[in-house]
C-alpha cells in the first residue's frame, strides 16, 4: 500500500532540504524571530520545539546533541537564554503570526517567533 510521505519537500532534494531547514532553525534561534513563508514556518516549528525541549534537560548529552544539530553558537544561546525562559512551560514555545500575501508571487507570509 502506498503511504504518504511526511513533511514538505520545498522542491529540493533531501540534502538541500535539510540544509535549508537547518539554516531557518539557526536563524530563528539566533534572531528570536524571522519573516518567512507560512509553509516554511509550519515545517520548522516542531523541529524548534523539540530542540527547546532537549535544551531544557540541561545535560551534557543534550548539549552535545544540540551542538551537533545546530552548531555551537546557536546551541549556546539555546542553553543560556531560551531554555531558561521556558523552564515552567511544557510546550508551545513558538508562535506563528500570519501576514498578508507577498505581492510578487502571492505566497502566504508569516512571522515565527519565540513566545
Amino acid at each position: 500500500m502506498h503511504k504518504r510521505k511526511v513533511g514538505r519537500t520545498f522542491s529540493r532534494k533531501t540534502d538541500q532540504r535539510r540544509a535549508f531547514l537547518l539554516g531557518l532553525e539557526r536563524a530563528l534561534i539566533l534572531e528570536n524571530r524571522i519573516h518567512t513563508t507560512d509553509a516554511r514556518a509550519r515545517e520548522i516549528r516542531p523541529r524548534i520545539e523539540r530542540l527547546v525541549t532537549h535544551a531544557k534537560k540541561g545535560t551534557l548529552a543534550a548539549r552535545r546533541q544540540l551542538i551537533g544539530t545546530v552548531g555551537g553558537e546557536a546551541a549556546k544561546k539555546m542553553f543560556e537564554e531560551i531554555a531558561k525562559r521556558y523552564t515552567e512551560r511544557s510546550g508551545g514555545y513558538t508562535r506563528i503570526i500570519k501576514k498578508e500575501p507577498r505581492k510578487s508571487d502571492g505566497a502566504r507570509l508569516a512571522i515565527i517567533e519565540f513566545v
